[in-house]
């Protein structure tokens, strides 16, 4: 059992953010008096939030999936959510890789024919197939 100030170094995170979660109900520490004292249930529950943060999951999703870790004993039903919000997530990640590509393309032409004026030089068409500048 460790209290806030040890769990925030513990999971590298402040203090306010320990409480921001609690206050959303996805860990609920014990309290002595005002003290708040965390389980390693609590401190797990943290790191998989964590986790899910890093991922992008929005909190929802997380307190969805932490809600399911506690009905199912066995985890199927756990584990059939975060395969499902994972397939979301890898998705949505692929169609933003695909936006920042082109909109890399499109700044790379634009800074070679802002280069090719500023040097009196005729813009000569991009070949998109030319990689020479990444």
């Amino acid at each position: 059992m460790l209290g806030i100030q040890e769990v925030a170094k513990l999971l590298g995170v402040t203090m306010r953010t320990l409480r921001f979660y609690e206050d959303k109900g996805l860990i609920a520490p014990q309290r002595v008096g005002t003290m708040r004292i965390y389980s390693k249930r609590e401190i797990g529950r943290m790191q998989l939030i964590l986790r899910g943060k890093r991922l992008g999951f929005s909190i929802k999703e997380i307190s969805e999936f932490l809600d399911l870790y506690d009905v199912d004993p066995e985890h199927q039903e756990q584990v059939r959510a975060l395969r499902a919000s994972v397939g979301d997530r890898i998705a949505s990640l692929r169609k933003q890789k695909r936006a920042i590509e082109q909109t890399l393309e499109e700044l790379i032409s634009i800074d070679r024919q802002a280069l090719a004026w500023l040097e009196g030089s005729p813009v000569r068409p991009v070949d998109d197939n030319d990689t020479s500048d990444d």
